[in-house]
């Protein structure tokens, strides 16, 4: 009788032997998936939370820049018209510079994506390999 090594031939290994190094290496293919899954969806949290640092940052800044700078500008403006339509006109403008700030937020939040494509599809080919691998 000879004693086999696991780096045997597979001429040489019983059909037990090649299903279990079969298995071993699917299982070994799905672990790997399962970390690169992982690993893309970390990188669509990343470009999330980046999306909501930005709009959080121009909520902030907005808000800063609305209360110091509409009292400068509504008594600057009173100097030459009545304070209220002063104070509307200032209103408007920051209205304005608000919208525009959360459409590109939003915009940056539209490009997450949190479906690892690459992944699933790779998952796909392996489940149509394993139902007909002579193909």
């Amino acid at each position: 009788m000879t004693t086999h090594t696991p780096h045997h031939r597979a001429d040489e290994m019983s059909i037990g032997e090649l299903i279990g190094n079969i298995s071993d290496d699917l299982s070994q293919l799905f672990r790997k998936e399962v970390e690169l899954a992982k690993a893309e969806l970390r990188q669509e949290a990343s470009k999330a939370g980046q999306a909501a640092g930005l709009l959080g940052g121009a909520t902030f800044a907005g808000y800063l820049a609305v209360v110091l700078l509409s009292f400068a500008a509504v008594f600057g403006l009173a100097n030459v018209m009545d304070a209220g339509w002063a104070a509307l006109i200032v209103a408007a403008v920051w209205a304005i510079a608000g919208a525009v700030l959360f459409v590109k937020g939003r915009g940056k939040l539209k490009t997450v994506d949190p479906v690892p494509h690459r992944t699933v599809e790779t998952l796909k080919e392996d489940a149509r390999w394993l139902k007909n691998p002579n193909a």
